[in-house]
């Protein structure tokens, strides 16, 4: 995901001006510079334009010197150079140079694409499937990338990884959530998180030891073919299995769970009747569904909209680039680490609304920071960092919590969707910079303090069992609380007292639908 970052070095370049060694082979290169090159204000070597080519002797040419200019047309050299990068193999620079923002997006791109057909799909074939299938599509493309002789192909091909990453990240989410307890939920799903910050490490030592993307790109792509052990070892989620009435194979899984733990299986429990299976349009259709889905469409917009937005914008905040990149992978450490007790303590609600306001914040205050005090941006950065990552992985536990069983894939799937979506234009809205340098601060800031208080509006999933069917809107069952009792095929039965219908979600549409509005009203600048 972060590879490129350390792919696109800032190289010093100029035209390639050889075709006045045809009249002057025995020029030196400062002489043939000095020749066939204007100079900026400062005196320096233009690196976008040269004199243009005439078929004058040498003498001529020194004697009167050249005056029309032109764009470089013969490619560019890369005086200091040491080894092949995607800077100066596939000339990313002059007119060419926003090609690396764009092939990020279009990165970013495949997750969207990916998050779209793999969320459905898993859904309808099963997690354990999905998840091999986007493994084997990730080490083979991403291997086959550092073999790729033009930059419309390496952008192709990244846009494959790209999806085959979002169908590993949704479905183990929702494999993890499936499989594991209330208590243990937040503990299983931020621990794997944890080794995606592990893995930014990793990446800063590997970018700094080997300068050839090539060798990089093999390097970060082959380990993934060391995970296909997982077709032997991998489990199907039993609650899917039972959702699509397959009964007696989901009774072999959860027999071979409780072995391997060592524990017993209650006889009743093997005998429950199974739930309906759901429709993905009871995601739009049930009000209750629809403002959950709504809200958190918005939420993990603006997770990836600042989380993506701070990480690539790692090479502008002054310091060195492997330094910083290593703080911004070790700050998500503590930051999923802390998640685990915050969650526990404060519950889902109050800890994904003042995260996301937190992040919002600190990205306005960076605006108002001086850019000759690189050392305080970079900080404050990854204190940003920080409470964006922490604020996307709560949305993931929260996102899987709130969703029912019967439509979480497909839930958690039009969340990443939306994600991917933002991820897809924080590189382009890092453009904008060439205007302003204050507006992508400022679109990453704002949205969040404001999606960050539509998090009220949620109910809280602490302490509570997973909802199975779509049901009618109550709440699920407090662990251990006996007043309100699930039936799954009849939604919830509760006293009066306890269960309440929501509040209509006519009062608050305007205010869900206003996020979208505002990220994209900026669009235009």
């Amino acid at each position: 995901m972060f590879c490129q970052l350390f792919m696109v070095p800032d190289e010093p370049h100029h035209c390639n001006t050889s075709w006045i060694r045809a009249i002057g082979p025995n020029l030196t290169e400062e002489e043939q510079l000095n020749l066939t090159l204007p100079r900026d204000a400062n005196g320096e070597y233009e690196q976008c334009s040269m004199y243009s080519p005439v078929d004058w002797d040498l003498d001529s040419i020194v004697a009167y010197g050249l005056n029309a200019t032109e764009k470089c047309s013969s490619g560019w050299v890369y005086p200091s150079a040491q080894a092949p990068s995607l800077l100066t193999e596939f000339d990313l620079v002059c007119d060419r140079k926003d090609l690396n923002d764009i092939s990020q997006s279009v990165y970013m791109l495949g997750m969207f694409l990916g998050a779209m057909i793999f969320g459905p799909l898993s859904d309808r074939i099963g997690r354990r499937p999905v998840i091999l299938i986007s493994i084997f599509l990730q080490g083979l493309f991403g291997v086959a990338i550092a073999f790729v002789p033009h930059f419309d192909v390496y952008m192709a091909f990244r846009c494959v990884v790209g999806a085959s990453v979002s169908g590993i990240t949704m479905t183990i989410l929702s494999l993890a959530t499936e499989w594991v307890g209330v208590s243990q939920r937040p503990k299983a799903v931020l621990t794997s998180h944890c080794c995606f910050a592990i893995g930014q490490m990793i990446l800063a030592g590997l970018s700094y030891g080997i300068h050839n993307w090539r060798l990089l790109q093999i390097t970060g792509s082959a380990p993934v073919f060391a995970l296909f052990f997982y077709i032997w070892v991998l489990p199907e989620s039993a609650r899917w299995l039972v959702i699509k009435g397959r009964i007696e194979e989901a009774k072999k899984v959860l027999q071979k769970a409780a072995s391997i733990n060592k524990r017993t299986i209650p006889p009743e429990l093997l005998e429950q009747v199974p739930p309906k299976p759901g429709n993905p349009l009871d995601l739009f259709r049930k009000k209750h569904l629809l403002k959950v889905t709504l809200i958190m469409l918005c939420t993990w917009f603006v997770n990836s909209l600042v989380y993506y937005g701070l990480s690539l914008n790692v090479t502008n905040f002054g310091l060195d680039i492997y330094l910083t990149q290593l703080a911004f992978g070790a700050v998500e450490i503590p930051a999923r680490i802390g998640c685990i007790f915050v969650l526990q303590r404060f519950g889902r609600k109050k800890t994904q609304a003042v995260l996301l306001i937190l992040s919002g914040l600190v990205c306005l205050i960076i605006i108002g920071i001086p850019e000759d005090q690189p050392v305080v941006i970079t900080v404050m950065a990854i204190i940003g960092k920080f409470a964006a990552t922490a604020s996307f992985s709560t949305s993931y536990i929260y996102s899987a919590e709130l969703f029912p069983t019967a439509v979480r894939q497909t839930g958690v799937g039009l969340c990443s969707m939306s994600a991917r979506l933002a991820g897809t234009m924080a590189p382009l809205m890092l453009l904008l910079e060439r205007y302003n340098p204050a507006i992508p601060m400022a679109i990453f800031g704002s949205t969040p303090v404001v999606v960050g208080l539509l998090c009220f509006l949620l109910r809280e999933t602490h302490g509570t069992d997973l909802v199975d069917d779509t049901g009618d809107g109550c709440p699920p069952a407090q662990v251990g609380n006996q007043r309100c009792l699930l039936v799954r095929d009849m939604g919830c039965q509760c006293r009066a007292s306890i269960c309440r219908t929501p509040p209509p979600l006519k009062q608050s549409l305007p205010i869900l639908v206003f996020p979208f509005f505002f990220a994209f009203l900026h669009l235009p600048l």
